[in-house]
């Protein structure tokens, strides 16, 4: 399908641009140009709409009613074909622990759903772009809703393992670099390519800061699950801000983490090294949704999920709100709030050379919100991953 969103404001990490065209021809963005007149190509008018790229999630669990921690393939298309109905275009399929073992037959489901959308990629919805291991080498006392019976002790050989199960689509691991084992592990995925993630993690300032050294580049939902940050005790917080290197999560919400500390992190980070995130459960986007995750009962209380004894598990935020909170909350504008939800986990996920930017040659990954911030259509790789009413009749939908 080849098209001409014509007209609108584009924006991503790198440009704001008042009015201009966005070429769309098959998978990919042909060409970003300012907007001229009328051409041989189909013009659709988006003189009312934002267009921003789509949003890439590295750390979600789920939604609509789907786990990504599953060993059903099918439940990983099913949340594929509803995730764009958020502006999710590309994802990582995370998988947490099970049990006194490694999750062998979660990681290689979620292997198995990432190579048959390579396989199949007319098929509309978003991309899986690789696995997000979080866990189960983590800490004990920063476990969140982790189980204890999930958590292991870092094995170097268990590395080998994993890159085994995950068939070279492994893109993330948060580890907790002060365990036994740690420091050697984190060198051995480091050097496989893997990005390595500090998180759910009781390391003081001085072991993150050494932990840091060994080439990790990413830290999980900063303040949640971590030594907290104080005077005298900074924890790993004021290591991971002073690591140019690494790439900070926010879970977006304004519950995990309260608004003024979302906007001091963004402002300590700055918008080109936050990541912003859902954490999301198999409960978002189902009001007062009953769910399970891996194997908990979880719900939804006053806009947040917790497990039956209290314990904030996850979040039930979709990235179409993050975006709105964002923008409500810290001091960033449109362009930043882009780099914080396209084009910065982009770089985490390794896929920063075709997506995250609205760019020529880049997929034709995009969400589409009208003045008012409301989304309105999706597309992922040219495809129409979701339209309301207005934009289906734009795109000729039926």
């Amino acid at each position: 399908m080849r098209f001409t969103l014509h007209g609108a404001h584009l924006v991503d990490a790198t440009m704001d641009v008042e009015r201009g065209d966005l070429v769309i021809d098959g998978r990919q963005i042909q060409a970003v140009e300012q907007s001229a007149g009328e051409d041989d190509r189909q013009l659709i008018d988006a003189s009312d709409s934002i267009i921003l790229p789509g949003f890439i999630e590295v750390h979600t669990h789920g939604g609509g009613g789907f786990n990504l921690h599953t060993t059903d393939v099918e439940e990983i298309c099913s949340y594929q074909r509803w995730i764009p109905a958020t502006g999710v275009t590309s994802f990582l399929i995370a998988v947490v622990g099970t049990p006194n073992a490694l999750p062998e037959q979660q990681l290689n489901t979620a292997a198995t759903a990432i190579e048959q959308a390579s396989k199949n990629p007319q098929v509309p919805g978003a991309e899986p772009v690789g696995i997000h291991l979080e866990g189960p080498y983590i800490s004990v006392e920063k476990r969140g809703a982790h189980p204890p019976v999930w958590l292991r002790t870092p094995d170097v050989e268990e590395t080998e393992l994993i890159m085994d199960l995950t068939r070279g689509h492994l893109q993330l691991i948060t580890i907790a670099p002060e365990l036994p084992g740690a420091h050697e592990m984190i060198r051995s995925l480091v050097e496989a390519g893997v990005t390595v993630s500090i998180g759910h993690t009781d390391a003081d300032y001085e072991q993150a800061r050494e932990a840091l050294k060994l080439g990790i580049t990413h830290a999980t939902h900063c303040f949640n699950a971590m030594r907290q940050l104080k005077h005298r005790d900074p924890g790993p917080l004021a290591a991971i801000v002073q690591a140019d290197q690494v790439l900070g999560e926010l879970i977006g919400d304004g519950i995990h983490v309260h608004p003024a500390m979302m906007d001091m992190l963004v402002r300590l980070l700055g918008p080109q090294r936050t990541i912003v995130v859902t954490d999301a459960l198999a409960g978002a986007g189902i009001p007062d949704a009953t769910f399970e995750f891996a194997g908990q009962q979880a719900r939804v209380i006053c806009g947040a999920a917790r497990l039956s004894d209290g314990t904030l598990t996850g979040s039930v935020l979709t990235m179409d709100q993050a975006l709105r909170n964002m923008l409500e909350i810290t001091h960033v504008n449109l362009s930043e709030v882009s780099a914080m939800l396209s084009y910065n986990p982009a770089r985490s996920a390794h896929v920063a050379n075709r997506k995250g930017l609205l760019r020529t040659g880049y997929d034709a990954d995009l969400v589409i919100y009208n003045q008012a911030l409301e989304l309105q259509a999706t597309i992922c790789n040219g495809q129409v991953g979701y339209a309301n009413a207005i934009w289906r009749e734009k795109l000729k939908l039926q």
